[in-house]
């Protein structure tokens, strides 16, 4: 079996894994997670970041994202499955929605090489338009808070998406924009999350967080929750 072969085995086993809720719960959560394989690593052992979100803030916390999920899915199943991030979404008195995503539409729709106009279908360069604003304008006409979480960048030590860095960026510049047109958007930035050579915050394949990394993004998220 070749690398290619065994990267896709394990990205078909990592989707099962990532698929449902953190946990089923008996009473109400003020705090809904949506998005992809950022959020949704580690919960089968209950380590992602929605869980280190529940430690700090000591509430339960409902986690939706899946791992592989876009914003834009090719196939008619995407719903049901989770795979499309704005069908994870389901009406609640939710508070607070966190968001991440975007990342898979770049790398797998359109290879990051010429994504122009994958980018400007997810948001456009004013912020203003695109799948990403809509989806986020609805969140917030329900009366709920958004957090929209960026991605961690490489640490340097070879990743299979180093070359979707720009077009990375590029998509957080604009959510960016989005969230200074609203006060109830808060976006946050991972961006130096990760020391230059500091390989611990990822797991092995260089692209999901490890539980340390998982652990570090929830705590920044429940602090955004907290306030000042």
């Amino acid at each position: 079996m070749n690398i290619s072969s065994l990267f896709k085995l394990a990205a078909a086993a990592l989707l099962l894994a990532g698929c449902g809720e953190s946990v089923s719960r008996d009473h109400p959560s003020r705090i809904l997670f949506v998005g992809d394989s950022m959020l949704a690593s580690h919960r089968m052992s209950d380590r992602a970041v929605a869980d280190a979100v529940e430690q700090v803030l000591r509430e339960p916390v409902v986690d939706r994202s899946v791992i592989g999920a876009r914003f834009f899915y090719p196939l008619p199943i995407s719903g049901s499955a989770g795979l499309n991030i704005t069908k994870q979404y389901v009406p609640g008195q939710w508070d607070w929605v966190v968001v991440n995503g975007g990342g898979n539409d770049l790398w797998l729709g359109c290879g990051c090489v010429v994504c122009d106009g994958k980018l400007n279908r997810l948001i456009s360069k004013d912020g203003r338009k695109g799948r990403i604003p809509g989806f986020l304008s609805d969140l917030r006409r329900s009366g709920a808070q958004v957090v929209y979480v960026g991605y961690m960048r490489s640490p340097g030590r070879g990743s299979l998406i180093e070359h979707c860095r720009d077009e990375g960026t590029e998509l957080e510049r604009r959510v960016e924009k989005l969230a200074a047109l609203d006060n109830g958007v808060h976006f946050l930035s991972l961006s130096d999350l990760v020391p230059e050579g500091d390989a611990s915050y990822h797991a092995l394949d260089m692209i999901h967080p490890s539980i340390k990394g998982s652990n570090a993004i929830g705590q920044m998220v429940a602090n955004i929750i907290e306030g000042p």
